[in-house]
């Protein structure tokens, strides 16, 4: 039996939450019945829509624009401040609920979940009644609507869950995607951010069926492995899993929310090189290396993103984090202003395990041991231990960088 997979994602999460909140506060207005949005207010750096009902819509209010442009669009506008106290308890509560069905569930963001449903199947007539059931207890138990894509595996299922909204269920089964997904523009693309859709353009890709059809190796040639990436998403290809909550545990990790909104790569690698460095010495005091790096990103509109790679063997050093988190942060970002950067390892193996090397891992490490002129990783691993020393005694800054200090004053 084939896998069946879920993504339940929230219908304009922050309004729907916060129109719930007030109506049970006794509130006569459905914000979701007109024209409003979530967002700071205009002294906030954060001034921007961040969720829009429908209504708001047909006026041509667009998520992540300013809050002075929606107003322009529409005068009667309400406004509702974001409480993300109260989303983080919406969410959980969603969570606790979808885990009374099966607790193989992989919580992405505060309003959108993966549900492996395959274990669970037989006791439905068909994974489409069962998405019906889900959806509509949702709605009568909490208030608010959900949007459910089905397929056999994670992309697919999250694309079928952007089809139509709100409170749909939709599928998109391998056989499928030439009927529902190739037909649509390339930029609705999982991972096809502005910067990708720009370079697919140029090469007249314009819909998901024309990347699909294209060859890979050309687009490897203009977009490195990321085209690569993209080109087996159109063709519904992706072997990622659903990974419950405890695995995903197992690794060490840090982010930061960014006082200004990061603009440029430069900026960016800045803020990736103190996180690799922080999660390198965790990894160091814990006596670990990581086989796997994951980045992630948080747009000024809230929008979150996140990829991941197999290191070639585990490590702990801060420089090939940095190096594979850099990487990773370029195939990912699409040019819009960060609010926040992440750096997280995972498949974590004690720094004593022997590493498994492959054919040409060994024949390097041979080249090394025999000629043994080159100690530059063993000077960098003493040099990495010695700072973690120095800032363990006399705090974190007292050993920087010289590109993470900040600018003289003239």
């Amino acid at each position: 039996m084939s896998s069946i997979i879920f993504h339940i994602d929230v219908n304009s999460a922050y309004l729907s939450w916060t129109a719930v909140e007030k109506l049970k506060n006794g509130s006569e207005i459905d914000l979701r019945k007109i024209p409003s949005i979530i967002g700071g207010n205009q002294a906030s750096r954060h001034g921007v829509v961040l969720a829009k009902s429908i209504p708001a819509k047909k006026y041509g209010v667009r998520t992540g624009e300013p809050v002075a442009n929606a107003l322009r669009k529409c005068a009667t506008l309400v406004i509702e401040p974001p409480d993300h106290k109260m989303y983080r308890q919406y969410s959980q509560r969603l969570m606790e609920f979808l885990k009374g069905y099966t607790p193989e569930i992989e919580q992405v963001s505060v309003d959108e979940c993966y549900m492996d449903f395959t274990g669970i199947a037989y006791r439905f007539s068909g994974p489409v009644a069962a998405a019906e059931e889900i959806k509509e207890r949702v709605r009568k138990t909490f208030g608010f609507t959900v949007n459910i894509g089905i397929s056999s595996n994670k992309l697919l299922a999250k694309m079928a869950s952007d089809f139509e909204k709100p409170d749909k269920v939709h599928t998109l089964f391998p056989d499928e995607v030439k009927e529902k997904m190739w037909p649509l523009p390339v930029s609705e693309l999982y991972m096809a951010g502005r910067a990708s859709v720009e370079v697919l353009e140029k090469l007249e890709i314009r819909t998901i069926g024309d990347l699909a059809r294209m060859n890979p190796q050309l687009l490897e040639l203009h977009m490195k492995s990321h085209g690569r990436m993209l080109w087996e998403f159109a063709n519904g290809i992706t072997h990622s899993k659903v990974e419950k909550e405890q695995t995903q545990a197992k690794g060490i990790g840090n982010s930061t929310t960014l006082s200004q909104d990061v603009v440029s790569e430069e900026e960016a690698q800045k803020v990736l090189l103190m996180l690799a460095e922080s999660v390198g010495a965790r990894l160091r005091k814990a006596k670990q290396q990581a086989g796997m790096v994951n980045v992630e990103i948080k747009y000024a509109t809230f929008q979150s993103v996140s990829h991941q790679k197999q290191l070639r063997m585990p490590t702990s050093s801060d420089s090939i984090l940095y190096e594979n988190a850099c990487s990773l942060f370029r195939e990912l970002w699409d040019g819009r202003p960060i609010r926040l950067l992440g750096v997280r390892t995972s498949k974590l193996v004690n720094e004593s395990a022997p590493r498994q090397m492959n054919l040409f891992d060994y024949q390097m490490e041979q080249e090394v041991q025999r000629k043994k002129k080159d100690a530059r990783n063993t000077k960098y691993e003493k040099l990495e231990k010695a700072v973690d020393e120095i800032r363990k005694k006399y705090g974190e800054h007292a050993v920087m960088r010289g590109v993470l200090l900040p600018p003289e004053k003239e």
